[in-house]
C-alpha cells in the first residue's frame, strides 16, 4: 500500500502536468471570465486527513437572476448533457417513467474516466437529483439541484442548492480527484448556468453565492 507521503508527490506530480496542459489553461481562463462573482466563496485547505478519506463532498447555495422553471428546464435535460457540460462525453437517457428516468453517461476529468448509469429523480421544477451506486471507480455518486423561490420583488430569480457527493472505491482515486474537486464542480456549475442564458437570455439581477462548503 502506498504511503501518505507517496500519495502527496504522485498527486503533486499529476497536477503539475494538469497545469501545464492547454484543458487547464482553457478551464481556468472560462471560469474567470464566467464566474467572477464568486469572490464570496470559502475555500478549504487540504489536510493530512484528506489524503485519508475516500468521501468527498461540495455543497453551494446560490441566489441566480433565473426562474426556477429555467434552471430546472437545463438541469433536467440530460440527454443533452455531453453538448454543454465539462467533461461529459456521453449521456444517453432510456427507462424513463412518471417520477424520472435512469441515464447511461461517460464522464472524463483528469486523469479519470468513468462510465455508469445513473437514476434520476425529477420533482418539476423544485428537484433534479442523480445517483449512481454501482460505478467501476466509486461506491456511491450524487449530484443533487434544489430550486426555490428567489427575490419576491423579481420573479424571475430562484436560490440553487447544489451538491455533490461521492465516495471512492480507491484511496488513490480519492487523492487524485481531490486536487481538482472544486474546481470540477464550479465549472459544472457555471456550464449550466451559462447554457441557462445561452436558452432564456441575460439573467434578471447579478449572481450571488450565499454559502459554499466543501468535505
Amino acid at each position: 500500500m502506498l504511503k501518505g507521503s507517496t500519495l502527496k508527490v504522485l498527486d503533486v506530480r499529476i497536477l503539475q502536468r494538469y497545469m501545464q496542459s492547454s484543458l487547464f489553461r482553457c478551464s481556468c481562463q472560462q471560469q474567470i471570465r464566467t464566474r467572477n462573482y464568486i469572490d464570496g466563496i470559502q475555500r478549504s485547505y487540504i489536510t493530512f486527513n484528506d489524503f485519508r478519506n475516500k468521501n468527498r463532498s461540495y455543497t453551494k447555495k446560490e441566489l441566480v437572476g433565473y426562474s426556477m422553471q429555467d434552471m430546472y428546464s437545463v438541469v433536467s435535460d440530460v440527454s443533452n448533457y455531453h453538448k454543454f457540460v465539462p467533461y461529459v462525453k456521453k449521456s444517453h437517457v432510456h427507462s424513463v417513467t412518471g417520477g424520472g428516468f435512469k441515464a447511461d453517461l461517460i464522464v472524463g476529468f483528469p486523469p479519470l474516466n468513468e462510465a455508469y448509469t445513473s437514476q434520476v429523480t425529477l420533482e418539476s421544477p423544485s428537484l433534479v437529483k442523480s445517483e449512481c451506486h454501482d460505478g467501476r471507480l466509486f461506491n456511491y455518486l450524487l449530484n443533487e439541484w434544489r430550486f426555490s423561490p428567489g427575490l419576491k420583488d423579481i420573479p424571475n430569480s430562484c436560490v440553487l442548492d447544489f451538491r455533490v457527493a461521492f465516495e471512492f472505491k480507491s484511496l488513490l482515486h480519492s487523492n487524485i480527484a481531490n486536487i481538482f474537486f472544486d474546481l470540477i464542480c464550479d465549472q459544472m456549475e457555471s456550464a449550466f448556468i451559462l447554457e441557462v442564458g445561452r436558452r432564456s437570455g441575460p439573467p434578471s439581477i447579478r449572481s450571488h453565492v450565499l454559502k459554499a462548503r466543501r468535505s
